[in-house]
């Protein structure tokens, strides 16, 4: 029982499956797929990131740079102002304006002298029209605020441009941006000039930002594109490793089903440890087990018509020789023969009737708590009440404590029947039966020992075979159809047990069966 309790609390195809979890199709499929989708969320990501980095330190930048030139015009001559916006602005590649305490313009670095930049006009930028709609795309997808247009004022007057209203109105340097026609970003830094109600306004067009960005882009698009190009190769890869494998699959399944090769072998794939492999064994297995049931029942077929043939000959020949035979006494014999013969095909009839219908049976049928020492001593009274032990005393053990499992009352009943009819059969008149309930960790064992011949090493598995029949020399032919111990092998299992036969325990001479169930937890 020790063996068969281990097979039970571990089975290494249940190993297997948590071991291929890990290369499961759905991690793979998953991992193709989602790999260029985690590619491209995360380039967004990065290149969000990257474009904010560089504004904050521009928006730092123009604003040392806003006030720093402010302190510096800040007292100066209106011709020392002059100069210092055309050098500041051609050095840092900037336009300064000053505007007066009236908000008019006074003083332009673009006027003074060539502009250190050129911002391009709408209808300049056809050729950056992809590029705009992709900037377009790429602030819709990360939530970026929609920034406002830069447009050069008519009159250019101080209360054109917010930022210079809110430095005059707080005395603080203020930045806003806007986006130029071309996509590039425009920083404007308002800071007052002294006391005397000057305003300093700083333009720059960092167009580097902008290029930066596109260039991390294009390097995101280019590594999403290859991821994309790989996932679609691993893609087809991962679907012809699946396809094969199912057609060769569904191959030999039709030809299974039409039965046209009895020999047809059905791939296993031992080198996949992924749910194909898992089925592939699944159906090699579950073929293997579909052929051992057409032979078998094949079998079964063959010996049910020779085990009915043999009664069905002897009953022919009472009934033919009846109708020629004279002597009452003679008569008389003749009609027991074809009653004893009826009996046994009724008897072989019922038994084979029981045997086909078991596993159909089991299957739709609901388990419940049956306390197999109770059934047994009931079993046991009911036994002596009609005298079925034919003069051989039952002794019982082990019954004073439950021994509780689940199954179905009837066929349990019927499996004690059976292999108490068995040691009744092979034991000598007066002999004892041995009847022992156990149970050990979580496991109920029934042991029935008897005192007759005992059963050879070499033939404790044939026993179980339908039809087979090693009967004592002394019993009456044809009481036994030799499918009592298949039957309750059978019942056994179906109830997720086990029935052997061993040698007794105790060395003395005899045959003992052993009946082992799950304990009720």
């Amino acid at each position: 029982m020790s063996e068969t309790g281990s097979v039970l609390k571990g089975d290494p195809r249940l190993e297997k499956l948590r071991w291929s979890r890990r290369l499961s199709l759905t991690s793979r499929i998953l991992f193709v797929n989602v790999l260029p989708l985690v590619l491209l969320g995360g380039g967004v990501i990065y290149v969000d990131a990257y474009r904010k980095q560089l504004l904050d330190e521009r928006f730092k930048l123009a604003l040392v740079e806003a006030q720093i030139t402010a302190e510096a015009l800040a007292g100066a001559t209106p011709q020392r102002q002059e100069a210092l916006l055309i050098q500041i602005g051609k050095e840092q590649r900037l336009r300064l304006r000053v505007y007066g305490p009236d908000g008019k313009l006074e003083a332009d670095s673009f006027k003074l002298a060539p502009p250190s930049f050129t911002l391009p006009q709408a209808q300049d930028i056809d050729q950056d029209a992809f590029a705009l709609k992709l900037d377009r795309w790429f602030d819709r997808v990360v939530g970026a605020p929609a920034l406002p247009d830069y447009v050069e004022p008519e009159t250019d007057d101080a209360s054109d441009w917010t930022e210079l209203t809110r430095a005059r109105e707080d005395s603080l340097t203020q930045i806003v941006l806007r986006d130029a026609p071309d996509g590039t970003h425009v920083i404007n830094a308002a800071a007052p000039v002294g006391l005397d109600g000057d305003t300093l306004l700083l333009t720059r067009n960092p167009v580097d930002i902008t290029e930066s960005v596109r260039a991390a882009r294009s390097t995101v698009a280019l590594i999403v594109l290859l991821a994309l190009a790989i996932s679609t190769l691993l893609s087809l890869f991962l679907a012809q490793t699946i396809v094969r494998p199912l057609r060769e699959l569904v191959h030999a399944a039709v030809r299974v089903r039409q039965g046209r090769d009895r020999q047809v072998e059905v791939p296993r794939l031992p080198q996949r440890r992924d749910e194909i492999g898992m089925l592939a064994r699944s159906i090699s297995d579950m073929t293997a087990a579909l052929r051992q049931r057409i032979d078998a029942v094949e079998h079964f077929a063959a010996d049910v018509a020779h085990e009915i043939k043999n009664p069905l000959a002897s009953l022919r020949s009472a009934t033919e020789s009846l109708g020629k035979v004279e002597d009452p006494a003679l008569r008389a014999q003749l009609l027991e023969i074809a009653t004893h013969d009826v009996r046994r095909i009724d008897r072989l009839v019922t038994e084979i009737s029981d045997a086909s219908r078991i596993d159909a049976e089991m299957s739709r049928t609901e388990f419940e708590k049956v306390d197999l020492a109770q059934l047994l001593c009931t079993i046991a009274e009911s036994r002596a009440a009609r005298d079925e032990n034919d003069g051989r005393q039952l002794e019982i053990t082990g019954a004073g404590k439950p021994a509780r499992v689940m199954g179905v009352p009837v066929r349990l009943e019927r499996v004690i029947q059976n292999l108490l009819d068995n040691a009744v059969s092979f034991s000598p008149p007066t002999g004892r039966i041995k009847a022992e309930i156990a149970r050990r960790d979580d496991w109920v064992t029934l042991t029935i020992c008897d005192e007759g011949p005992g059963i050879p090493e070499e033939k404790r598995e044939k026993v179980f075979q339908r039809f087979h029949s090693d009967r004592p020399a002394e019993e009456d032919f044809g009481n036994h159809s030799g499918l009592g111990l298949a039957i309750a092998r059978t019942i056994a299992e179906a109830h997720d047990g086990t029935l052997v036969a061993i040698s007794r325990p105790d060395g003395a001479t005899g045959a003992c069966l052993q009946l082992g169930l799950p304990a009720r937890r």
